[in-house]
């Protein structure tokens, strides 16, 4: 199963220099049945990019709550095996946690698909979202439209072996 870890560029170093991700459990993003009911949608190629747009926000909700961190999200695409990853029961109906999941151990990195990071060009809009961020919850429209901002990024894709590029 593709799931998709929501990280920060600090996070990625330290995953880096550990080889893995981990401890576990890990929360994580994948094609789960409440994402594809959501989502409406057979083709696997649509779910995947919903689950990873979640990883994303997930991410954003991390840069958010570290002031020091570079304002770049990232997310980290791992195939486990279907056995390793649970739903949470409590959560499924629950709409801010579709396609979550739990991942029960550490990964190891060479598990890693590969990893999709914020373009330089994306550090403003991402800043501005992560500061918005609370606002947004507390369902301002204007804010809401900030954070915005920031998903109208696409993650460019990157593979294990530039890590040490994008943690430079």
């Amino acid at each position: 199963m593709r799931v998709y870890v929501p990280l920060t560029l600090s996070g990625l170093a330290a995953v880096h220099g550990a080889g893995e991700i981990g401890p576990g459990p890990l929360t994580a993003y994948a094609v789960t049945p409440g994402l594809r009911e959501w989502y409406v949608s057979d083709d696997i190629e649509e779910l995947e990019y919903a689950a990873l747009t979640r990883a994303a926000s997930a991410s954003l909700r991390l840069i958010a709550g570290r002031p020091d961190e570079t304002r770049r999200r990232v997310v980290v695409a791992l195939d486990v095996p279907d056995g390793a990853v649970t739903a949470d029961p409590d959560r499924v109906q629950d709409a801010s946690s579709l396609g979550e999941v739990r991942v029960a151990d550490a990964v190891a990195l060479s598990k890693a698909a590969a990893v999709h990071v914020d373009a330089d060009g994306a550090e403003e809009d991402v800043a501005a979202a992560a500061a918005a961020l609370g606002t947004a919850d507390r369902g301002d429209d204007d804010a809401r439209s900030t954070v915005d901002g920031a998903e109208d990024h696409e993650l460019l894709w990157f593979g294990i072996q530039e890590i040490p590029g994008l943690i430079a």
